[in-house]
């Protein structure tokens, strides 16, 4: 079964190394952790007030009454399809695989049939994972995906050997050519996220790694992209804005 939280577009790819680019995202619902210290505030359907990230409506269990089961991937695509038909495209739009933390379907086959189908129809497939899950890349198409992997630090309170899973980090990027790390702080956390990423590329092959200012809304990100941007010249890093939370704050379905 696929839980689906939403699907959405043709929207622009909001951050990361294909920021601007149309997409199409496909949201699935669930998520191994919580990430209680991003500190965005939300109430649950019954009332109860929580913090978590700022996709807490794909991670927290209690929405999941608004998540669409899926038997077969065929389901996805046909919505998919609906939606690139309103637009008159003369290339292949990207496909966005996001959460949640869709790694939590990667052994279900369905799941697979799904990339398979994009990588095959030759669309360019990023998987936004939080890389903590093991997994095996066995097939070419695999091979094929972008793995956008937003390592989560210890401001997400999250414990340090459930959030680095350096064999996942490893595999993904022994075996595919894209793929690249992200992180998102803000300016109170600059030290410690600077000596934490670097313990991290320590033990990893070398890739892009990207730092993008943390907040919800464009307030938020205003407020902490220039000391990010600074960490990031030092540091011989990428930056990257939240293009999508620039714009339109945490709205949903952009």
């Amino acid at each position: 079964m696929l839980e689906i939280n939403e699907i959405f577009g043709p929207t622009i790819q909001g951050e990361g190394k294909y920021v601007g680019r149309p997409s199409i995202f496909i949201r699935f619902g669930k998520c191994n952790f919580k990430c209680e210290g991003f500190n965005v505030e939300y109430e649950t359907p019954s009332g109860i007030k929580k913090c978590a990230c700022d996709s807490y409506f794909a991670v927290d269990k209690e929405f999941s009454d608004t998540w669409t089961k899926h038997k077969s991937y065929d389901g996805i695509v046909n919505e998919v399809d609906k939606l690139i038909s309103n637009y008159n495209y003369d290339y292949k739009i990207d496909i966005v695989i996001t959460g949640g933390e869709p790694l939590l379907y990667w052994n279900k086959e369905e799941f697979q049939k799904l990339i398979k189908h994009y990588i095959d129809n030759s669309h360019k497939v990023t998987i936004e994972t939080n890389a903590s899950l093991n997994l095996n890349i066995e097939h070419e198409y695999q091979k094929q995906i972008v793995f956008s992997m937003s390592v989560k630090l210890s401001n997400s309170l999250e414990p340090l050997k459930k959030r680095i899973n350096y064999e996942t980090l490893n595999k993904i990027l022994l075996n595919t050519k894209e793929s690249y790390l992200k992180f998102v702080i803000g300016k109170d956390f600059m030290t410690k996220a600077n000596v934490e990423i670097k313990e991290i590329l320590k033990n990893i092959p070398k890739c892009d790694v990207y730092l993008m200012p943390m907040g919800d809304t464009a307030e938020a990100i205003n407020n902490n992209s220039e000391d990010v941007i600074n960490m990031a010249i030092k540091n011989g890093f990428l930056y990257c804005d939240r293009l999508h939370i620039r714009v339109w704050d945490n709205k949903r379905g952009v």
